[in-house]
C-alpha cells in the first residue's frame, strides 16, 4: 500500500481509493480504529471569526548582549530558530516562524551603569538619544542585529514599544519612578519626547530597513513602576490621552505610516474594568467610547485595536475564561469593529498546576502555554499573540530560546514552549482567519480546556487549513476531522511531545483513514492544502 502522509482526493473519493488498495490486515486495522475514535471534529469553514495578523515576541532584554556579543554561529542559530520559515531534509520546520518582531527602544539606564538604581544589568537598556540631544545610531547594536536578521528571514510585521521616556526627559532622571502615582515625564517634555519617538522610527529605518507598523509608547501603565527592577513608568488615562494626541500630530507631521498602539495593559481586566483604580481601568472604553473624554479613537494614526497582556489572568478555567468572555463583550459594545491583540505573556502567575519560577524546557509549560494561546484566540478572538522574552538568561518560565547567563557566549537551550507556539505561527500566517470547528462529544470550552482542545484556520487565499490540536490528557487520543474542503488534497502532520526529538517535527504517518492519533501530553498541527 502507498503510504504518503496523508493524502485527500476529497474525503469520499481517498477512503474508496486507500479501502481498494488495503490488504485484508490494514481493513482489519481501520475497523478497529474506525471504534477507538475519540472525537469527531466538523470543520464548518465558511463561518469565520478574527482575521490572525501576527505571532511574535519581544527582544528585551538579551539581545542587547547575545546580538552584538556572542559568536556569530550562535547568534544565527538562535535568530533561525525564531524567525526561519526554511524546512529540514526531513520536512520539520528549521524555526518558528515568527512573522512580528517587539524592539524595545531604550531609556539609557545601561549608560548609568549602577546609579541607574537597576541592579540587574541584563534589564537596563540603551538609548539612542545622547544628553546632547544628537543620537548615536550605534547604540543598542545588539538589538539591532537582531532587527536586520528577523527581517532578512521573512518577519513582515515590527512593533516599536518603550517602558520608560529618556532618562533625560524624565522627572527624576531615572527610567523608574519615585512615586508611580502619575507619569515619569513632565507635561512640558510630551512635545519632545513625541518628537524622540517619531525620530527614533525613522532613523531605525535607516539603519535597519525597518518600518515600524506600530508604535507602543505606554507599556503597562497601570503598575507603579517604582524603584528598581527594570524601565518602567506609570500612567493614568488622561496622561495617555493627552500624550496620544501629541504624537498623532508628530507622527502625521512626518508623515510616517506607523501606527500608535494602545495600551499594553498590564492585565486585561484593566481593558474592561477599574480594577481598583478608577485612573487606569476601563481602558477600552476610556479610549474608544465617543462619549469619553478620554477619546482617541477617531486619531488618523491611532490602530483600531486594544493591546492587552494575559499575565495573572490565566488560573482557574473559570478567570481563564470569564476574563476574555468579559473583554470580547465589551469591545463589541464600546467598538464592535476594534481588535484585540494579546501582545504579552510568560507564566509568571503561581497557582496549583504551575509555578512561574524554575526553567521548564518540557511539556508542563509546553501545554499550559497551549491551553493559554487556545483561550485567547478562541475565546478573547485575539488577533495577534505575542511572548515575552524570546531570549530568556533566567531560571524563569518566561524564555522561548533560552541561554547561559552570560553576556559574551554560552549555551543555547530550545524549549517545548519554542515550538508549541510555533505549531500556531509557523502555519497560521498573517492574513489567515479562525473558522469555526464543533465536536462530536459536545464537550464545552471550560470542561476541554486541560484534555482535548482544537483550534482551525483558513489561509487568505483559502489554499490552506490548518488545526492546531492539543491533548493534555496522560493517554492517547484518536480524532477524525471531518468538513474538509475538497480543493485540498494534502495532509502535512506536525508534532511536539515529550520525545526529544519531536520538536514541531513532520510525522511520517501511516494513519492513512482520516483519523490522527495525539500521543499522550503532545500538540499537534495537521496543515492542509
Amino acid at each position: 500500500m502507498i503510504r504518503i502522509q496523508i493524502q485527500l482526493l476529497g474525503v469520499g473519493a481517498v477512503l474508496l481509493l486507500l479501502w481498494s488498495c488495503a490488504s485484508p490486515n490494514e481493513k482489519a486495522e481501520h475497523a478497529q480504529t474506525e471504534q477507538l475514535i475519540d472525537v469527531v471534529f466538523q470543520l464548518d469553514c465558511d463561518s469565520t471569526y478574527q482575521t490572525i495578523h501576527n505571532f511574535g515576541a519581544s527582544d528585551a532584554w538579551t539581545t542587547q548582549y547575545v546580538g552584538a556579543n556572542w559568536p556569530i554561529a550562535k547568534r544565527e542559530q538562535i535568530a533561525d530558530l525564531l524567525f526561519s520559515l526554511e524546512t529540514k531534509k526531513d520536512g520539520s520546520p528549521t524555526g518558528i516562524g515568527l512573522s512580528t518582531w517587539r524592539f524595545n527602544i531604550g531609556a539609557g539606564s545601561s549608560e548609568q551603569g549602577d546609579a541607574s538604581g537597576i541592579t540587574d544589568a541584563w534589564r537596563r537598556a540603551e538609548c539612542l538619544l545622547q544628553a546632547d540631544g544628537s543620537y548615536d545610531w550605534s547604540k543598542q547594536a545588539g538589538q539591532q542585529w537582531f532587527l536586520k536578521a528577523a527581517k532578512d528571514r521573512g518577519v513582515t510585521d515590527f512593533i516599536a514599544f518603550v517602558n520608560s521616556p529618556p532618562v533625560s526627559m524624565t522627572s527624576n532622571g531615572k527610567a523608574w519612578s519615585d512615586d508611580g502615582l502619575a507619569a515619569n515625564l513632565n507635561l512640558h517634555r510630551y512635545q519632545d519626547y513625541a518628537q524622540f519617538l517619531v525620530q527614533t522610527l525613522q532613523g531605525l529605518s535607516q539603519t535597519s530597513g525597518v518600518q515600524f507598523d506600530y508604535i507602543s509608547p505606554f507599556n503597562e501603565p497601570q503598575w507603579e513602576w517604582k524603584c528598581c527592577g527594570q524601565e518602567g513608568t506609570p500612567w493614568n488615562n488622561d496622561e495617555i490621552a493627552a500624550m496620544t494626541h501629541v504624537l498623532d500630530r508628530e507622527i502625521r507631521k512626518a508623515s510616517l505610516d506607523t501606527k500608535i498602539e494602545l495600551t499594553e495593559s498590564g492585565q486585561i481586566d484593566y481593558l474592561y474594568d477599574n480594577k481598583n483604580n478608577s485612573l487606569r481601568g476601563n481602558q477600552v472604553e476610556e479610549f474608544f467610547s465617543p462619549s469619553s473624554p478620554n477619546y482617541v479613537g477617531g486619531l488618523s494614526t491611532v490602530g483600531k485595536k486594544i493591546a492587552g497582556h494575559s499575565y495573572f489572568s490565566t488560573w482557574d478555567s473559570s478567570v481563564l475564561i470569564g476574563k476574555r468572555e468579559s473583554l470580547r463583550l465589551t469591545m463589541q459594545d464600546i467598538d464592535p469593529q476594534l481588535e484585540y491583540w494579546m501582545s504579552e505573556y510568560c507564566i509568571l502567575e503561581d497557582n496549583e498546576q504551575i509555578k512561574g519560577s524554575g526553567r521548564d524546557l518540557g511539556m508542563d509549560a509546553a501545554l499550559y502555554i497551549a491551553k493559554v494561546i487556545y483561550a485567547d484566540l478562541v475565546v478573547a478572538q485575539a488577533s495577534a499573540w505575542h511572548w515575552w522574552l524570546a531570549i530568556s538568561p533566567y531560571d524563569y518560565k518566561d524564555g522561548l530560546v533560552y541561554i547561559d547567563d552570560d553576556k559574551q557566549d554560552g549555551e543555547v537551550y530550545e524549549s517545548k514552549v519554542l515550538w508549541t507556539l510555533g505549531h500556531y505561527s509557523r502555519f497560521v500566517r498573517p492574513g489567515s482567519v479562525r473558522v469555526k470547528v464543533t465536536r462530536s462529544d459536545d464537550k464545552n470550552i471550560q470542561n476541554s480546556l486541560d484534555e482535548l482542545l482544537v483550534s482551525a484556520f483558513r489561509s487568505e487565499d483559502k489554499k490552506q487549513v490548518t488545526l492546531v490540536l492539543s491533548n493534555s490528557l496522560d493517554q492517547p487520543q484518536v480524532v477524525r476531522i471531518e468538513g474538509i474542503p475538497k480543493n485540498l488534497k494534502n495532509v502535512f502532520i506536525y508534532r511536539t511531545s515529550s520525545l526529544d526529538h519531536e520538536n514541531l517535527s513532520l510525522i511520517k504517518t501511516k494513519d492513512v483513514y482520516g483519523t490522527i492519533t495525539l500521543p499522550a501530553r503532545s500538540i499537534v498541527t495537521c496543515v492542509m492544502n
